[in-house]
């Protein structure tokens, strides 16, 4: 895809540090990140390395200790916002589908009809809408994630922030939603910044990739991946471009760190 994009967010020296116990812990220290407007970009790293520190901050759900968030607004001067998608679904399970999708719409302005519908537009998007009055505890792990990624894009955000989403998945289940959300980002042109431990997920998906690696985190490695989607797991540069990134990721600047 072409990269003559805009930067919608940057991070300027951001860090990230804590106390406990009377001892200070740095988890994240110096980041240096832009993230274009329409890009899907992979978060990658280690478990524990600082990965979804990083979208908390994004998210306003972890304050930096120092350096700078910059967020550019809309064309029309509103604020640019963001939604996040948890590794856990985490929906209210008294609630039915429709109105856990429909959640955070009551926030805004909108009568009970048109939250409805434009939870049943989301649901349609995800291929759940046939569910929309069951309870969780009915669906499946993948349908639980669908009903989660429909929550987010329900209040139209900018940037979709996705932290593992898909890991504790099976991985037909998974392979099967890793394809949906191309399909998804196809269809709404979202900004995505995508978290993960596994670079050949990081390869199918994204636009980019950055290794995040150490500890306390920095950002070790990046590499574009200017392929076309949809992607083919078994076509030839797919499979030349995902081992040339585990060869520029491995080593020791993919060891497991001591972040959070």
């Amino acid at each position: 895809m072409a990269h003559q994009m805009e930067g919608l967010i940057r991070l300027d020296g951001l860090a990230l540090a804590f106390e406990r116990d009377g001892t200070r812990t740095e988890v994240l220290r110096h980041l240096d990140l832009t993230i274009e407007r329409g890009e899907f970009l992979a978060l990658v790293g280690p478990s524990g390395v600082g990965k979804s520190t990083v979208l908390r901050v994004i998210a306003g759900l972890a304050h930096p200790s120092s350096g700078r968030i910059s967020v550019a607004p809309r064309a029309d001067g509103t604020p640019s916002s963001v939604a996040m998608v948890f590794q856990d679904a985490r929906l209210l399970p008294w609630r039915r589908v429709i109105d856990n999708v429909a959640f955070g719409l009551e926030r805004l302005q909108l009568t009970k009809s048109a939250r409805r519908a434009r939870a049943l537009e989301m649901l349609d998007l995800v291929r759940l809408e046939a569910l929309a009055e069951r309870f969780p505890h009915e669906l499946s792990g993948g349908q639980r994630q669908r009903v989660a990624l429909a929550r987010a894009l329900a209040v139209d955000p900018d940037v979709l922030l996705m932290d593992e989403p898909f890991s504790a998945l099976d991985p037909v289940t998974r392979h099967t939603l890793q394809d949906e959300l191309v399909r998804i980002r196809a269809a709404t042109a979202k900004t995505v910044l995508f978290v993960t431990h596994d670079i050949d997920e990081a390869v199918y998906l994204a636009d980019r990739a950055i290794l995040l690696s150490g500890s306390p985190a920095r950002i070790a490695d990046e590499r574009r991946i200017d392929l076309p989607h949809p992607r083919r797991r078994d076509h030839h540069a797919l499979v030349a471009a995902t081992e040339h990134i585990h060869r520029r990721f491995a080593g020791d600047s993919y060891a497991d760190g001591d972040g959070v």
